[in-house]
């Protein structure tokens, strides 16, 4: 096997366990949400005056998907919408305390696999880190410029 292939081979099997692993645990500390549901609410909260169009591209949804997450979100009143003065036409979203709430259960979550894992992370060095969040960033500008290539959108 070439070392392209085990490499995508590793990540991918990596990424799959790390979401098994997690999966449980997220999945009680948070009953009644789904996956991409919080992964809205945390682009929600992450992103500058979140609409439609900046969500679905931030988690790679068709804005039709999109519009369909955030009813459901504004219905469990973890979100809501509104307008900006001087621009009728764009909504935007916001958490509502209730998603706020929601938010910092994920986040603790996320701040709980960080100290589980600790061990693996300190035993790299800062070359080693560089070095991996360069192959990472090429590999990235390299699927976004497939994306272009492929036409591809998420309209």
């Amino acid at each position: 096997m070439s070392k392209e292939a085990q490499v995508s081979e590793q990540v991918r099997d990596l990424f799959n366990k790390m979401a098994w692993l997690n999966k449980s645990r997220m999945e009680e500390q948070l009953k009644g949400y789904k996956s991409s549901e919080v992964h809205c609410i945390e682009a929600i909260k992450k992103k500058q005056d979140p609409n439609v169009t900046i969500l679905a591209e931030a988690l790679y949804m068709t804005r039709g998907a999109l519009s369909r997450l955030t009813k459901k979100l504004v219905d469990k009143k973890v979100i809501e919408s509104y307008q900006k003065d001087g621009n009728r036409k764009e909504i935007y979203f916001r958490l509502t305390e209730q998603g706020e709430a929601v938010y910092q259960i994920h986040e603790a979550q996320h701040d709980y696999f960080r100290e589980r894992d600790r061990a693996v992370f300190e035993q790299v060095t800062e070359d080693n880190y560089n070095e991996l969040l360069k192959f990472v960033a090429l590999y990235d500008e390299h699927l976004d410029n497939e994306i272009k290539k492929q036409g591809l959108t998420l309209n």
